[in-house]
């Protein structure tokens, strides 16, 4: 019996990007197509294999450790990207601005879809959902280069809207348009009581 089942639920890729060099700027640069490979997208800053541990995970690792890199993309969604912009005081907030690296649209409280979800494009390209995306402080400064003041109210705004971390279970191309299915695991919630 396979441990992951197909939902009915589609999302449609609207924006893709890739941050070349997070030190320079964390801005995503928008693409027509990411190639998957197992390291990440090809060109982005936050792909490899590996990564060094940060602040999400010192109760596990001393930061700086070198683990597994399942952040190797940032997705996040249309309707909850204007949920944030709109608690933010402004109309729309750019994609890029945040560093996200898919843009989808259709899939309903996407930043809380269980962890080891999968997002299948048709080219069999897959994406395995990590944890959601806790909001952070590094956009403020690209945030308020575009909307000035503004930045240090996306942390707040973002919290619980700021979508997934992902990395590449299979490797395919991703384009603009593509419908990704969503497959989740087959099991009930935790109940440890």
């Amino acid at each position: 019996m396979p441990a992951l089942k197909k939902t009915s639920h589609t999302a449609r890729v609207v924006w893709l990007g890739t941050v070349r060099n997070r030190d320079e700027a964390l801005a995503s640069r928008s693409e027509d197509t990411l190639r998957l490979t197992y390291a990440g997208p090809a060109g982005e800053d936050h792909g490899g294999l590996t990564r060094p541990s940060c602040s999400r995970v010192t109760s596990q690792y001393a930061k700086g450790t070198e683990i597994r890199n399942t952040r190797q993309l940032s997705i996040i969604s249309v309707e909850e990207l204007a949920i944030v912009a709109s608690e933010m005081g402004i109309d729309t907030l750019d994609p890029s601005l945040v560093g996200a690296t898919l843009v989808i649209e259709g899939l309903p409280d996407f930043a809380h879809i269980p962890p080891s979800s999968r997002l299948q494009a048709p080219s069999g390209a897959t994406l395995t959902v990590d944890l959601q995306n806790r909001p952070c402080t590094l956009p403020h400064p690209v945030i308020d280069a575009v909307h000035p003041g503004l930045g240090n109210r996306f942390k707040q705004a973002a919290k619980g809207r700021r979508g997934v971390t992902a990395w590449v279970e299979c490797e395919g191309d991703i384009h603009v348009c593509d419908s990704l299915s969503l497959h989740i695991p087959d099991q009930r919630p935790w109940r440890p009581d």
